[in-house]
C-alpha cells in the first residue's frame, strides 16, 4: 500500500511477519539525492511492528530531507 505524504510516494511492506518497513519514492519519479548521490527510491528505518510506525518513520525521514534542504540553501 503507497502513503502520499509531501510530493513523496511511501510504499509500506512487510519484510517477514510482523516486520514492517517503508520505501520512499519522489512522486515525479525524480531520483533523491543524499550527499550527491542519486537514489530512484530509498527504503527507510528498521523493523518496525506494524505498518503505521513504518510509516509514521518514514515521514520522519522525509521531514529531515527537507529541513536539511532547506539549510543547503542559505
Amino acid at each position: 500500500m503507497t502513503t502520499l505524504y509531501d510530493g513523496f510516494d511511501i510504499e509500506s511492506f512487510e519484510a517477514g511477519k510482523g516486520l514492517w518497513h517503508a520505501r520512499i519514492r519522489r512522486s515525479d519519479f525524480s531520483p533523491l539525492a543524499i550527499d550527491g548521490v542519486l537514489f530512484p527510491a530509498m527504503e527507510v528505518g528498521l523493523a518496525w511492528p506494524d505498518r503505521d510506525a513504518a510509516i509514521a518513520d518514514a515521514k520522519q525521514h522525509i521531514d529531515r530531507f527537507r529541513r536539511r534542504a532547506d539549510s543547503d540553501d542559505e
